[in-house]
């Protein structure tokens, strides 16, 4: 008999709300509370909160815990002060990206990796030889509510007599604080393109801090929401606008979270590829009403020049689509046709991030 997939702490509670969920990669994840138009705009608009549970959680502690990191990771790690995140890359030692991660410093000898898959135990003790590090998989322990939308830090302020107005984009408290009387650690990120915050609470009080949270106003949202959030945004997501292995960070413009003298595997591969890119990532603006498929083949001229990754029916944009293209054929306004049902319908290449170019509202 098959494992059955893994649920959240909060499982039961959005169960009994109207939750709807679906199996990925063995974690169960909540789509929708029946009415997507409506999260989507709580995110936007007002303020929303999701369960990311599955994000995969490991804590690396040592004198060589930073040291490790900066092994697998593409952006530097060596100026991080406590308290700051840093988002970048796993590559391998050719150079190829295995997952988008983000790094947060505890201490000198203690941090957080956070990744979509799991599974790294063996490569990571293979990779790490020789260093002082220890590392632990720490999701299920460390169950992360995600409080996005303009109204956040409003609603998050009127919970706790921390100050949230000092706690800037991509830094965290490295030490827990209240919140609606239960001990959170509070980090200001997130993965909607708004003003947002991930709390991590104790899995034994995790629900009583999503309840205080819902009840100053919090909307849940699931991932259908956030996936139209995210395109508009130009943010990816692992096995739709990457496969780990195949693609280098390049080919999704990971450009300036590269940091070839870092000291990470796989830069020496990749330098060829920083001097000349071969593709961009950019967002494709779709004619018509129909949605193509993910992995829709975008063409010029009747050839191949890219693949339409990640597809979405925008409220504000309408049918837009992150897309890996030729870089020859990637400068905004190139027209381009996308593969659909039997034939093509046209597009125009676009700015990455339509909703917010400058990403200037996860900074407000």
């Amino acid at each position: 008999m098959a494992d059955e997939p893994i649920r959240s702490v909060y499982y039961d509670l959005q169960a009994a709300q109207g939750g709807e969920f679906e199996d990925f990669d063995g974690w169960l994840w909540t789509g929708t509370f029946g009415d997507v138009p409506g999260e989507y705009e709580a995110v936007r608009t007002d303020v929303g909160m999701w369960d990311v549970y599955p994000l995969i959680k490991w804590d690396f502690r040592g004198s060589d815990a930073l040291r490790a990191a900066q092994r697998v990771f593409t952006n530097d790690v060596a100026n991080l002060k406590v308290g700051h995140v840093r988002y970048g890359a796993f590559v391998d030692e050719h150079g190829m990206m295995l997952d988008d991660v983000t790094v947060y410093k505890l201490a000198d000898d203690h941090c957080w990796v956070m990744t979509n898959q799991f599974g790294y135990e063996d490569w990571f003790t293979e990779v790490f030889a020789g260093l002082d590090v220890s590392f632990e998989d720490r999701t299920r322990q460390m169950p992360l509510i995600s409080v996005q939308g303009p109204r956040s830090r409003e609603l998050l302020q009127g919970l706790t007599d921390a100050d949230f107005s000092n706690l800037t984009y991509f830094r965290f408290w490295p030490e827990p604080v209240s919140i609606a009387g239960v001990d959170a650690w509070v980090m200001r990120t997130g993965f909607s393109g708004e003003l947002g915050y991930e709390v991590i609470a104790d899995p034994a009080v995790a629900v009583g801090l999503w309840e205080a949270i819902q009840g100053a106003g919090a909307r849940p949202f699931g991932t259908h929401a956030i996936e139209i959030a995210r395109i508009e945004s130009g943010m990816i997501v692992i096995g739709m606008d990457y496969e780990p292995g195949t693609r280098t960070p390049y080919d999704v413009s990971f450009d300036r979270v590269v940091k070839l003298d870092a000291g990470f595997i796989g830069a020496a591969a990749l330098r060829g590829v920083a001097a000349d890119p071969p593709n961009r990532f950019k967002t494709l603006r779709v004619e018509g009403t129909e949605v193509p498929e993910y992995g829709a083949e975008v063409t010029k001229g009747g050839e191949p020049i890219g693949t339409l990754t990640s597809p979405a029916n925008s409220p504000r944009f309408g049918i837009i689509g992150l897309a890996v293209v030729d870089v020859n054929h990637a400068a905004d306004g190139t027209e381009v046709d996308v593969a659909l049902g039997d034939g093509t319908v046209k597009a125009t290449v676009a700015d990455l991030s339509l909703y917010d170019p400058k990403k200037e509202r996860p900074r407000s």
